[in-house]
């Protein structure tokens, strides 16, 4: 099996050919073919601007890998500013010996969730580095978008606004637990790893009003939720019956203790918005297969400010508390 070598990474022939025959020929634009030392961008009016690294083990995991998953945090990011993704970079720190052909699937991969935003890599860096300096492969990324609704913010969130998620929570986390353990288990459960910003393009579109956005990545529901507590000083009240939790991972959290609600997502979004176009932006959304589930979960008071309280089925209350300690490592 073809192999990266340390040449690879040596700025010679090998590194051009690297990438000239994989990286240019997936992720083609005029911008990157130009081969500067940076790339000239053209932008109009506010900017969003992100960076990420991903190191995820395993890296590929049912329904994802580390490419899409790269490609996919980086468009979230700027999707939850309401910026239209337009540019991104990428650079490979790539282990001596890492096998051509994952890393040509993970390329493959990255260049497929690109399509869905049409967002660019304009350019990029390669490190090729000796055995046992990187697990197999980490990708770093930066990306800018237009701004294209100003003023969401985890501080513009107010008494009366109403909480949206965008699906069912927790499914990248106990996909990638079950990857790394691995577990047989005889269910459909695969990672919610997606490109979101058609969902809020959506939003945007139908002139909803929206005053805060999450994507709830690592610490999951419970982290952002948090969060926005604390920054608007309001409370939030979430009913626990409205959270939506599939029967494969509450199993997965039941069999290892886990809280649904701090398990990481990559294509769960949670969404602020003024409480009169709670149902128009709960009907956008349900139009998107991966937000088929969106649903109102709570809303913002003045009950108990900067705190989290979920109520349960059964009538009784609790403060939602930030997640502890080290759940799950390695899960983008």
């Amino acid at each position: 099996m073809k192999q990266v070598q340390l040449s690879h990474g040596g700025g010679g022939e090998e590194t051009n050919k690297l990438i000239h025959d994989l990286f240019y020929r997936h992720f083609k634009n005029d911008i990157l073919i130009k081969a500067e030392d940076a790339a000239v961008l053209q932008t109009q009016g506010k900017i969003a601007f992100t960076t990420d690294s991903f190191t995820v083990s395993p890296l590929f995991f049912e329904g994802g890998d580390i490419g899409k998953l790269a490609v996919a945090g980086t468009v979230n990011d700027l999707s939850m500013m309401g910026a239209k993704p337009l540019y991104l970079s990428s650079a490979f720190m790539i282990e001596e010996g890492f096998a051509f052909e994952e890393l040509e699937r993970i390329v493959e991969s990255m260049a497929e969730e690109l399509a869905k935003s049409g967002a660019k890599i304009v350019c990029g860096d390669t490190k090729v580095v000796p055995r046992g300096s990187v697990d197999k492969l980490f990708i770093n990324t930066a990306g800018i978008g237009e701004v294209m609704r100003e003023g969401i913010s985890s501080q513009a969130i107010q008494e009366g606004d109403v909480i949206i998620a965008s699906r069912d929570i927790g499914r990248h986390g106990a996909t990638v637990l079950m990857a790394r353990e691995g577990l047989e288990v005889s269910a459909d459960l695969g990672s919610d790893c997606e490109t979101l910003w058609p969902a809020v393009e959506a939003l945007l579109a139908e002139n909803i009003s929206v005053s805060a956005l999450r994507d709830a990545t690592r610490g999951g529901l419970a982290a952002v939720l948090n969060e926005w507590a604390e920054n608007s000083d309001v409370c939030l009240e979430i009913e626990e019956a409205a959270i939506k939790v599939s029967d494969e991972v509450q199993g997965i959290c039941e069999m290892f203790g886990f809280e649904a609600t701090d398990l990481a997502n990559e294509g769960t979004f949670v969404a602020a918005v003024a409480p009169m176009h709670a149902a128009f932006a709960v009907s956008a959304l349900q139009r998107f297969g991966f937000c088929r589930d969106a649903a109102v979960i709570g809303r913002a008071t003045t009950q108990y400010p900067g705190k989290v309280v979920l109520h349960s089925a059964f009538g009784s209350r609790r403060f939602l508390d930030l997640p502890k300690g080290e759940l799950l490592p390695r899960i983008c």
